[in-house]
């Protein structure tokens, strides 16, 4: 098929990308000139293991092409994806400008019968605003909207793409649904499904999922904090929770609470439409009032322990993005805690194997950008162990306890274990563990 994809951020790239892996003619469209010129010269802008390859053989083999003309994009298609941002805004709805102006831009230029696919992610009602500003400027014989939301997750976003747990497929037309059917089938050659619904419910699954994913994280992150209070461990409560099979055992590990692109914006976008319609989502709002506190634990820990005296201290940080396998640093709890140790008067030494040019963009100079895991660490009197990165799992603690001034870890992702570090003769503190 004919495929043109409108944004090439994230979830634009890994869309276009996939579906020309699968032999579909796909064009991406920016307004970035900037980045249309480095995709066309192989430059990826994001990191996402796997997706270099199979960008580099479908832009070489001439399926996968950037462009800023979103005229030659809307001829060439016979499906237009929409993969625009959908940012917060200042009311916590998600801001839907860039999706209708690009919709009002490309009404202007079809010509023939043309499937508009939303893939990002949109408020209820948002494919009903896109048609009728569709058919305020054409024949309705000429397009159907399609919800598509995506699922992907950061760093397994290509294996996600190319092997979905499900598909879901929001129209009201049959033959929008046959199209995106033959479209997905490639990728779903093992069983799993795909399911078609009317759009209202497909936008709304988007939002359900993330949001009870984030539910699940949050109430964990409670948990932990009760289990420091009782002398409990979490990672006994975890286990014997996790085996319940209603339950099941992923989405239960504590930490420093959850950021990224998806969870913080959808959680509060999902908030702000039940306001709309008069419905008070009390558990949103603690899922949410839980995270805000949650992102502040480890550093009121480092606080706690130095008797609210950082003047002068060196603190490491090992891990700024928000997960693992991902440059992404929207919303990461490193910021939040970076930020605070600064204020209480400690210097920052940091290191992350990708994300450290972002937090340069944030912070500037005032943090120490080390080249490695242990120049992060040199005459340091704490780390912080932030992001789970497996680098960080296997480490030369004798290199540690030599290179750090004082051997005392604030681990934030329970990467290790107490009884270890005590042998090793660290000061260990975790989540919701003694």
């Amino acid at each position: 098929m004919n495929i043109s994809i409108i944004g090439t951020g994230y979830v634009g790239l890994v869309t276009g990308t996939c579906f020309s892996e699968t032999g579909n003619q796909v064009i991406c469209v920016d307004i970035n000139a900037k980045k249309v010129e480095d995709l066309k010269n192989g430059k990826i802008p994001i990191f996402e293991p796997g997706l270099e390859t199979l960008f580099e053989r479908n832009a070489e083999e001439g399926r996968l092409k950037f462009t800023t003309n979103l005229h030659e994009a809307v001829q060439h298609a016979e499906i237009i994806f929409l993969a625009l941002p959908t940012p917060q805004g200042a009311d916590g709805a998600a801001d839907l400008s860039y999706v209708l102006q690009a919709c009002s831009d490309i009404a202007k230029l079809i010509t023939k019968y043309t499937l508009l696919v939303n893939k990002s992610t949109v408020p209820v009602g948002t494919a009903e605003k896109v048609s009728e500003l569709l058919a305020s400027q054409l024949d309705r014989n000429l397009f159907d909207v399609v919800s598509n939301p995506e699922f992907l997750r950061e760093g397994v976003a290509v294996e996600d793409f190319m092997k979905p747990d499900r598909v879901v497929i929001g129209t009201n037309s049959l033959k929008a649904s046959e199209k995106m059917t033959e479209l997905y089938e490639p990728f779903v050659r093992q069983g799993n499904p795909i399911y078609h619904m009317d759009l209202r419910s497909a936008e709304l699954t988007k939002y359900a999922a993330n949001a009870y994913l984030a539910t699940r994280i949050s109430f964990m992150n409670e948990i932990a904090n009760l289990c420091e209070k009782t002398g409990a461990n979490v990672d006994m409560v975890r286990i014997g929770m996790g085996s319940d099979s209603r339950i099941g055992k992923r989405f239960l590990f504590p930490g420093v609470g959850y950021g990224g692109s998806c969870f913080p914006k959808d959680v509060t976008a999902l908030h702000q439409t039940a306001e709309q319609h008069q419905y008070e989502f009390r558990i949103l709002q603690a899922v949410m009032d839980v995270n805000k506190t949650q992102k502040k634990i480890l550093s009121l820990k480092i606080k706690n322990h130095f008797k609210n005296n950082l003047n002068g201290l060196k603190i490491a940080f090992w891990g700024l993005a928000f997960k693992p396998n991902t440059d992404d640093i929207r919303e990461a709890p490193a910021l939040e805690m970076i930020s605070d140790l600064l204020d209480s008067g400690a210097s920052i030494r940091v290191y992350d194997p990708e994300a450290s040019q972002h937090v340069r963009q944030v912070f500037g100079d005032v943090l120490y950008y080390a080249k490695d895991m242990y120049d992060a660490i040199q005459d340091a009197d704490a780390l912080a162990l932030v992001t789970e990165w497996n680098v960080f799992r296997s480490p030369d603690f004798d290199k540690m306890k030599k290179g750090m001034k004082q051997a005392l870890i604030f681990d934030g992702r329970n990467v290790f274990e107490h009884h270890k570090m005590a042998e090793l003769g660290f000061i260990y503190y975790s989540i919701g563990r003694h």
